[in-house]
């Protein structure tokens, strides 16, 4: 972990935070007289160059994040295993708040990056405008829900046992759903307008609070799991100030948020919902069959199991954001060159992305069964957690597999998105979890009798067989519809 620390921050003193406040937007003349800007240029003109440039910045955004959780799991699991499955047992719901804020932001991405590719820019600020004021809306409304229906739903996911330290953590957690969904929302409008550093730089610095928080909330203070929630808190809201001081005060992006010159539009709410609500619900789809995955684990092997499986996904995590990264840049790519209809650039975008997602996918692969025993010790190393280390061990070399077949389906899947058919990229997904990666643990776990392990290699055969349809279905998909665009 020391390595994988000293790895991170090497690059990302790489991506200095210096240039931010003087960040220069140069002009650039379009061909039809418009004053645009070098970062709109290259998401609209140049398509591997702005996912080169994307895609960094957000690999190590999301790293950081992820880092953040892990390390997060790292202190909990000093607690004991119990702790550590309270944790498990809140981690799909949260996940899935960070799915539903995501969702959004893809939706929100998708819709400005169309108008800007087909240069409506007073449509694309509007509709950054509606997409802050949907994000404070939806806030509101989940935080009351959530807070009102988290014993239920804890027990109805087998947390019975450990019911008041799961409450602990979620009731703080997701009381602060805020600090998660306007930095998401906020982070989506920069990426739109292909100003990657400030969507990225923020959510590192949330990150880094969160992980140097940890330990004092946790240990010093004495406040157990609650500590750990309230350090995510407060290092997410952290992420509003610099972001909140570039959107509404400094105000010199390409596109103006004046919040002040709001006027409901539904039409471009329900453009944002269109690929908003499908993306949202993907991510609810994945939370929930973690939720399910969890309920499994402890029926089978008991809560020593959700320990393990928790643990294992907290590393497995590690090696999902460049897949994810690369996704996103896709996504803002191929809107722009959807919405400018040209097929050349859109699949490129296509190509280039997954190139550049099945190189990474297999080298972290590669990284995590080669050093799964050494990365087991990282949540083993308390007297109590010491039965944890060869269970991880042994679902690390499987589920390593299951990064292995992701950019397939994960790339194809924004690149939907990017097209505004957010219920295609929700059918794959779908397909992918609820039909495919179920079956397959139903035959392993329950059939075959191969309890956990069953579990593990059923995901990975369902995440497989989903992600080459897949694929295979925008291929399909492109040629079909190559009227739409018009060929340059």
């Amino acid at each position: 972990m020391g390595i994988a620390l000293a790895f991170y921050f090497f690059f990302f003193n790489l991506l200095t935070f210096g240039d931010l406040l003087s960040q220069a937007n140069e002009e650039i003349i379009d061909d039809n007289g418009m004053e645009t800007t070098e970062d709109i240029d290259l998401i609209v003109n140049h398509p591997k160059k702005a996912i080169n440039k994307l895609v960094l910045p957000i690999i190590f955004s999301n790293l950081f994040m992820v880092l953040n959780n892990i390390i997060d799991g790292i202190w909990v699991a000093g607690l004991g295993s119990d702790s550590l499955a309270a944790v498990g047992f809140v981690t799909p719901i949260f996940l899935c708040m960070v799915g539903f804020a995501n969702g959004l932001g893809a939706g929100a991405n998708s819709l400005i990056s169309r108008c800007i590719g087909a240069e409506r820019y007073e449509s694309a600020g509007n509709s950054a405008i509606h997409a802050m004021m949907l994000s404070i809306i939806t806030t509101v409304v989940l935080t009351a829900i959530l807070l009102l229906s988290l014993r239920s739903i804890f027990i109805s996911m087998g947390a019975a046992s450990i019911i008041d330290e799961t409450l602990d953590y979620g009731y703080i957690l997701l009381a602060g759903i805020f600090s998660l969904f306007l930095p998401a929302m906020m982070a989506a409008i920069f990426r739109s307008q292909g100003e990657i550093k400030r969507a990225s730089y923020p959510l590192i610095l949330n990150a880094i609070i969160n992980m140097i928080l940890d330990p004092i909330f946790i240990y010093v203070f004495g406040w157990g799991v609650k500590g750990a929630a309230f350090a995510t808190v407060i290092a997410g809201t952290s992420a509003l100030i610099p972001m909140g001081y570039w959107m509404f005060v400094k105000r010199d992006s390409f596109l103006e948020i004046r919040m002040k010159e709001y006027k409901t539009n539904l039409k471009i709410y329900r453009d944002i919902l269109v690929v908003g609500i499908p993306a949202s619900l993907e991510q609810i789809i994945l939370s929930s069959v973690a939720i399910l995955m969890n309920y499994w684990l402890s029926l089978l092997s008991g809560t020593i199991a959700v320990a393990a499986y928790t643990a294992t996904w907290r590393l497995i995590s590690l090696g999902i954001p460049p897949v994810i990264a690369i996704g996103v840049a896709a996504l803002t790519v191929g809107g722009a060159a959807y919405g400018a209809k040209n097929l050349r650039n859109f699949k490129t975008a296509l190509n280039y992305s997954l190139k550049l997602g099945l190189i990474s996918s297999i080298l972290i692969c590669i990284f995590f069964f080669v050093f799964a025993e050494p990365l087991s010790f990282i949540f083993s190393y308390s007297a109590d957690g010491s039965i944890l280390a060869s269970r991880v061990v042994e679902a690390l070399r499987i589920l390593c597999f299951f990064i292995l077949f992701m950019p397939l389906g994960s790339i194809a899947g924004s690149l939907f998105q990017s097209m505004g058919k957010g219920t295609i990229s929700l059918f794959l997904t779908f397909l992918r979890a609820v039909i495919l990666e179920i079956l397959f643990v139903v035959i392993f776990a329950f059939v075959f009798e191969l309890a956990d392990i069953g579990i593990y290699a059923g995901l990975v055969c369902g995440m497989a067989v989903g992600s080459f349809i897949s694929y295979g279905f925008i291929l399909y998909y492109l040629k079909k519809h190559e009227d739409y665009f018009e060929i340059k």
